[in-house]
């Protein structure tokens, strides 16, 4: 028995040797699935089988990924790459995996995406980023990415958003966007409309909590009312944004602080002209209806007497010019001097 358990143990690895699967690997040729998680890998191995179909790296110690990294799969349509250790992607890291359709980055220690590395992945349909320390992300990825329906970047560091990244994913029916740093001024009001927009169409979001300024924490960036955000000052030019860097780092070399230029969040005593602006009582859409509502009634009315008191003035010179038109009397002064003038013509 224990002979027969040798020979078919030989037979196995005899086959995966045939058909290329790497060491520490696990190939299932039916599926063209090859499952290389939980081995302890440190980098991407190269002897994948050229017509696999789903890579599991799940649970290792992959800390970077080269360009052409997964040159050997080109028909590769799932990867998963969570919980390892990558920090560094190369541009061309994904480059040749035009049919890929899931990819999972979750449980990283990314900390920033350029748009170069997607756009190769023109047929990707789930992106999961989430819990890594991504503190920024691309403002757009160049082109559309039509066919995403998964977005997920929740547990992260991001305090931004750019509306242009939303809204080059046209297709997404999923965004997850919990437990990030989100800073809720001026910057976050682009995010906010989308997401108003995003969900009415049937979209499905777990929601922005703000984590700053103290005014807004804990809240629900779509409770915030729009009335409350004031817009964002327009950029600096080139030159005098070097003169202002200028005068902050003389400053900061006499001891003054000074805050970045990119830092408009609304604090107790520094009010910045990019956050929002409190008010004592909470603005909601019936209010405002209301508001209108009333504004237009006083408006109609005044319109009215205006209207009348216009019909009222014309009406009174019309019958004032008709008045002056008219020959005078004569008058009684007049009528004493015509019967002087009469007696003093007669004989004596």
């Amino acid at each position: 028995m224990e002979g027969e358990l040798l020979l078919l143990s030989s037979m196995i690895f005899l086959l995966q040797g045939a058909c290329g699967c790497p060491e520490k690997c696990l190939c299932h040729p039916s599926s063209n699935s090859v499952d290389c998680s939980h081995q302890g890998l440190d980098e991407v191995p190269p002897d994948l089988p050229p017509d696999t179909l789903t890579l599991l790296l799940q649970d290792n110690q992959i800390s970077q990924l080269p360009a052409l990294a997964f040159r050997t799969v080109p028909q590769l349509k799932i990867l998963n790459l969570s919980n390892n250790s990558l920090s560094t992607l190369a541009p061309e890291a994904f480059h040749g995996l035009w049919d890929l359709e899931v990819l999972n980055l979750t449980q990283n220690s990314l900390l920033s995406l350029e748009s170069r590395i997607f756009q190769f992945l023109p047929q990707l349909r789930e992106l999961d980023l989430s819990s890594n320390n991504i503190s920024h992300l691309p403002k757009s990825l160049g082109k559309l990415w039509e066919n995403l329906t998964v977005f997920a970047v929740q547990h992260n560091q991001l305090q931004h958003l750019s509306r242009e990244l939303l809204e080059s994913m046209p297709g997404v029916r999923l965004l997850l966007l919990h437990s990030n740093l989100w800073k809720c001024n001026c910057h976050l009001l682009g995010l906010k409309l989308w997401l108003e927009k995003f969900i009415y169409e049937g979209g499905i979001t777990d929601g922005v909590v703000c984590g700053s300024p103290d005014t807004w924490k804990g809240k629900n960036l779509l409770k915030i009312p729009h009335e409350l955000y004031q817009p964002c000052p327009p950029p600096l030019p080139p030159h005098l944004e070097l003169a202002s860097s200028q005068a902050q780092h003389h400053s900061s070399e006499h001891g003054e602080l000074h805050k970045s230029p990119e830092d408009h969040s609304l604090g107790p005593h520094d009010l910045s002209e990019c956050g929002v602006k409190p008010k004592p009582k909470p603005v909601n859409l019936r209010h405002a209806v209301a508001t209108v509502v009333i504004t237009g009634v006083v408006c109609g009315i005044v319109c009215l007497m205006m209207l009348a008191a216009a019909i009222y003035g014309c009406t009174y010179a019309a019958i004032t010019a008709q008045y002056h038109g008219r020959p005078s009397p004569p008058t009684t002064e007049s009528g004493k001097t015509g019967g002087k003038e009469l007696f003093e013509s007669l004989p004596a």
